[in-house]
């Protein structure tokens, strides 16, 4: 139970590391798409 009680912070730290570095990784991949977008548009509009 004591050994419990001592992980439960750090895994509480880990969950929120956790939600932070793929909220992180979504704003990169939709930064990303949303260049992809504009290129793809831009090429299209040059045919």
């Amino acid at each position: 139970m004591k050994r419990s009680l001592r992980l439960l912070p750090l895994l509480a730290i880990l969950a929120i590391a956790a939600c932070n570095t793929m909220a992180g990784a979504g704003h990169d991949i939709q930064s990303g798409g949303a260049a992809l977008t504009g290129e793809a548009r831009k090429a299209q509009s040059q045919m």
